[in-house]
């Protein structure tokens, strides 16, 4: 693999956000434009070379936009599935996922990702 290629974060929003009981649950929207923006500014700490980060949102946080560093995927249905079809199609480039979801981890790591937990992104 080409030392070049960036590192393909996939940040499960939906999971990060619930990790930390600050009300996120009553603007859930919100919750996940304050994480994209703090992925925007502060990226994957302790990861070094280039990351391409994704956040995939669902639910009430469809409607998200994208920012410079940080592209924002809507998933369709199930945001598990989602993740899942991204490191997939990633074609053994490296990913790793962000998520507590244990099945989701499961699933990705069967697919040869790395996963590591919410606090990874989320103080």
């Amino acid at each position: 693999m080409n030392d070049d290629v960036p590192l393909l974060v996939i940040v499960d929003a939906a999971n990060v956000v619930g990790s930390v009981p600050d009300g996120w649950w009553r603007d859930r929207r919100g919750a996940a434009e304050r994480l994209r923006d703090r992925l925007a500014v502060d990226g994957v700490p302790g990861r070094a070379g280039p990351v391409e980060l994704v956040l995939v949102v669902e639910g009430a946080a469809r409607g998200v936009e994208s920012v410079p560093g940080v592209r924002v995927e809507a998933a369709a249905g199930s945001g598990d599935d989602h993740m899942v079809e991204l490191v997939a199609r990633a074609d053994g480039r490296p990913c790793l996922v962000v998520t507590a979801d244990r099945e989701l981890r499961r699933r990705v790591t069967d697919l040869g990702a790395e996963v590591a937990g919410p606090r990874t992104v989320r103080p």
